[in-house]
């Protein structure tokens, strides 16, 4: 069983401030808010204004390394999430890179060994609607194709045709939509890039090629966090620096399906030098957040701020230079919980003759123990808020119909703030306001003023103007 480290962590943000109108014309289709399905701020999707409000992302909040590797000298990795399996009760991890291949945990925080999986299978699912039994645990095996498992250890692989990839993949799946996702490792304009390929019956794959990749922007902002990096001497320096070979690109993007889009954590490599003898660059990764509708069109969050960025050398922890994203979250109540590689190093051996035949040496002072599975916690519908200050602001949504008796916020007021929702019809007269709200609730019920029939109005096409003073709201829906 492994020990639950908690190192020091704080809870960041980046902010952009709409302080004027963020207005838009009211387009004429009207957008059906499905029951149940929550309508996050991430974009201006479902909003037509925004008036003295800011948008601010969110970072998770770390909790350490929840699994370490038994064996020092072999660096644990993961690219997986753990699946639940129904059946034995019990979260199943797949890793890679030590001896122990499957691990499993009745909470999430404490993990054991399990059964030694009959191959290497990193990039594992569990398929809730599967009516066979031998195929419950679906596996995407990089440049190998596919393989199916009744309990994620036992694998069968498939006839499929593989998906081209270089070193690097990454698996989920929608239960919702039916639909998996397999990222892959390709090569872009400024180095690796991500390339995805769908399925909705594991059999029959769509390649959309290249979707995301670095740009000019990415390479201007390379130098600037490397600088930054470099006069930060709480953070752990690279062993090589050269800034002839600069570069950024996307090592490695897990996305997933949340809430009717699709979420991307790309992890984006810092090439800060060469290494001698050694066909690879030193550097680090910054784990941002993307977000797309269609896989092919995407859109970064937070200014290309870090969502997931590097720990500091005092904190105990694991994630000081390299940081490799989960396929997904997992919703664990009011969270969202992202278990992620965290390694100490990149470059931290001295290479002697011609890799890969030559001899590889750690570096001095070198600690072995140098990876691990570490956990980070996110509010639920977290990455995005819309702010207010003590002058208030509101957001106005698009013509909406709303399928719900019910409408609930995630909102957090603390002690001092309030929201007001106002329903206005498609001549913006007002249909109905509420009872000011306040508090911090994930799921809090908007109560009317006087009576609301949102069932009757579910084919009508109304406008929700939610006034905000001092406080966040990270979603709204109906149930």
């Amino acid at each position: 069983m492994t020990k639950l480290t908690l190192p020091v962590s704080t809870f960041m943000f980046f902010v952009v401030c709409l302080v004027r109108t963020h207005a838009e014309a009211v387009e004429s289709d009207t957008f059906r808010i499905p029951a149940g399905q929550r309508q996050l701020l991430l974009d201006d999707h479902t909003v037509a204004q925004i008036e003295n409000l800011c948008r601010r992302m969110h970072r998770p909040r770390k909790r350490g390394a929840v699994i370490r590797s038994p064996n020092p000298g072999q660096t644990i990795q993961t690219r997986s999430a753990p699946a639940w399996d129904p059946v034995e009760k019990l979260y199943k991890l797949w890793v890679l890179g030590i001896d122990d291949m499957l691990w499993q945990s009745k909470d999430g925080l404490h993990w054991t060994a399990g059964p030694n999986p009959n191959m290497r299978t990193d990039l594992s699912v569990f398929d809730p609607v599967e009516s066979d039994p031998a195929r419950r645990f679906k596996a995407a095996l990089t440049n190998q194709g596919f393989a199916v498992s009744p309990d994620g250890a036992q694998w069968t692989k498939l006839d499929v045709p593989l998906i081209q990839s270089s070193d690097e993949s990454n698996f989920s799946y929608d239960p919702d939509e039916g639909l998996f996702v397999h990222t892959v490792k390709r090569g872009g304009k400024y180095g690796r890039a991500v390339a995805i390929a769908t399925s909705l019956d594991f059999k029959t794959w769509i390649d959309l090629g290249v979707v995301f990749q670095a740009d000019e922007v990415d390479q201007e902002l390379c130098a600037k966090n490397i600088t930054a990096r470099m006069a930060d001497q709480s953070l752990l320096q690279t062993f090589h620096n050269d800034p002839a070979v600069y570069n950024m690109d996307v090592y490695n993007m897990g996305v997933f399906r949340y809430e009717g889009l699709y979420i991307g954590m790309p992890s984006m490599y810092h090439a800060t030098g060469p290494v001698p003898n050694y066909p690879n660059t030193d550097g680090f990764h910054l784990v941002q957040l993307a977000m797309s509708r269609d896989l092919r069109h995407w859109k970064r969050l937070g200014d290309r701020k870090p969502f997931i960025g590097p720990s500091r050398i005092d904190s105990g922890a694991y994630d000081l230079t390299q940081i490799l994203p989960p396929s997904a979250p997992v919703k664990r109540g009011d969270e969202l919980w992202f278990y992620y590689t965290g390694l100490k190093y990149r470059a931290s051996y001295t290479y002697v003759g011609n890799f890969p035949k030559g001899e590889h040496i750690p570096k001095p002072g070198l600690d072995l123990d140098s990876g691990a599975v570490c956990l980070a916690v996110l509010r639920r519908d977290g990455f995005v808020s819309l702010d207010a200050d003590s002058d208030g602001g509101y957001v106005l949504t698009k013509p909406l119909e709303l399928d719900g008796e019910l409408l609930l916020l995630n909102l957090d007021a603390g002690e001092t703030g309030s929201a007001i929702v106002e329903l206005l019809d498609d001549s913006g007269e007002v249909l109905a306001d509420s009872q000011p709200a306040g508090g911090d609730e994930v799921r809090l019920p908007v109560r009317w003023k006087n009576p609301v029939d949102l069932k009757s109005l579910s084919r009508s096409a109304i406008q929700l103007k939610i006034h905000l003073r001092d406080a966040s709201l990270y979603a709204f829906w109906v149930e």
